[in-house]
């Protein structure tokens, strides 16, 4: 979730006051703006996603009213039997700046399908919100099933993207894991944990991504990844989802690990949780 500490600090909770006194709808909308930073650019030259296929996937909208279409990347495994894996981004960079890591899930041996929500990418261009996210991961989680049926699917979030993902995999059934890696408690939580976090403000957040009260409904084994030096979002913050969670389940704190670079630092770790928890060999 790059940059979320910037609308936290004091400049902004005067915004969010003065917002208040302006009234809910310009409180709402602005908290939006702010949380996910849509980034509707795209980076087809570089080159970074290379052997990855457009998906399109379209569902109508309850939130919004509207048909909503979103793009996804899909990257296969060439054996068949290879799990599949829901990846899920955080707020501002969109697929695009997310390759990286697709690739790096995809060497762990999943065949990887990554979204992006509206507002972002080449998806629909709506200002996102909360319940609007949460119901186009649904909408891409139910494409995997209908495309790749008989094999076993995975949801994955980084930072704002892991409350994404711990919202879906408390609402299906047929998940075999949840892996979250940078994610938090909660908004109001993370507010809580910056230098500024004593303003009282928490109650005024709309779009609060309660991850500890979804979690409780995964039924899924659970995976919880962290860094070590994430300065963005603590380790204590991913520590406190895991306990949580239900079991089976882990806790890996990568050392070194960044808020950016935990997915590539902790391969090894990431490699060894994947077998001992959810019984997968890899690639």
């Amino acid at each position: 979730m790059p940059r979320l500490r910037s609308w936290f600090l004091t400049p902004t909770a005067a915004v969010l006051l003065a917002a208040t006194l302006a009234g809910c709808s310009t409180l709402e909308l602005k908290q939006r703006e702010w949380i996910f930073q849509p980034n509707p650019v795209t980076d087809t030259r570089s080159g970074s996603a290379e052997g990855m296929q457009d998906v399109w996937i379209e569902h109508d909208s309850a939130v919004s009213g509207q048909r909503v279409k979103l793009h996804g990347l899909w990257l296969p495994q060439a054996r068949a039997d290879a799990p599949v894996l829901l990846y899920l981004h955080g707020a501002r960079r969109n697929i695009w700046g997310s390759t990286f890591r697709i690739r790096n899930m995809h060497e762990l041996g999943f065949s990887v399908l990554a979204i992006d929500y509206r507002g972002f990418g080449r998806s629909s261009d709506e200002l996102p919100s909360e319940a609007a996210v949460v119901e186009d991961a649904r909408a891409a989680w139910d494409w995997l099933a209908r495309s790749e049926p008989q094999r076993p699917r995975y949801v994955f979030g980084h930072s704002l993207g892991g409350a994404i993902a711990v919202q879906l995999a408390g609402a299906v059934d047929d998940a075999r894991g949840l892996i979250v890696e940078g994610t938090f408690t909660s908004i109001p939580d993370v507010f809580r944990s910056l230098k500024w976090g004593w303003l009282p403000i928490t109650p005024l957040i709309t779009q609060r991504f309660d991850s500890t009260e979804h979690i409780r409904r995964v039924r899924a084994p659970v995976l919880v990844v962290h860094g070590s030096e994430d300065r963005l979002i603590r380790p204590e913050l991913g520590r406190a989802l895991f306990e949580q969670a239900g079991v089976p389940k882990r806790f890996v704190l990568v050392q070194g690990g960044t808020h950016y670079s935990t997915n590539g630092v902790g391969q090894a770790l990431y490699r060894d949780a994947l077998r001992e928890l959810f019984g997968l060999a890899g690639s």
